[in-house]
């Protein structure tokens, strides 16, 4: 089961890694249609929810991984967020919340890693 669970949680994050390099290219190959705008922005966030999903399947023995999973998904959303809303491309109403509420569960998540460590 172990090797199962390596080889689906390896291959979501390389499709996410793929998703974030070529998003218009995964959309068409997927959709058959085109990408643009904020569709590319949401496709990239995708490939960093892939990321992150496949650091949290990860087999492991403890726990502790699920952290790093979620901490990795919302600090790289959170960097990416960022970028978007400094570059001023398609940013909507609730990006900079959005923004907030990453950094938030970020912290959160950095904190109960730092007490797992201890």
């Amino acid at each position: 089961m172990k090797k199962v669970l390596a080889f689906v949680a390896a291959a979501e994050a390389i499709t996410g890694l793929i998703v974030i390099v070529w998003p218009s290219v995964c959309v068409h190959l997927l959709f058959a249609e085109e990408a643009s705008g904020p569709g590319i922005g949401m496709s990239r966030l995708a490939g960093v929810a892939l990321i992150g999903l496949g650091i949290a399947c990860w087999p492991g023995k403890s726990a502790v991984q699920q952290l790093y999973g979620m901490f990795a998904y919302s600090t790289l959303a959170l960097l990416y967020l960022i970028h978007i809303g400094f570059r001023g491309i398609a940013v909507g109403v609730l990006l900079w919340p959005a923004v907030v509420a990453h950094a938030i569960l970020s912290v959160l998540l950095a904190r109960a890693l730092f007490k797992k460590a201890t």
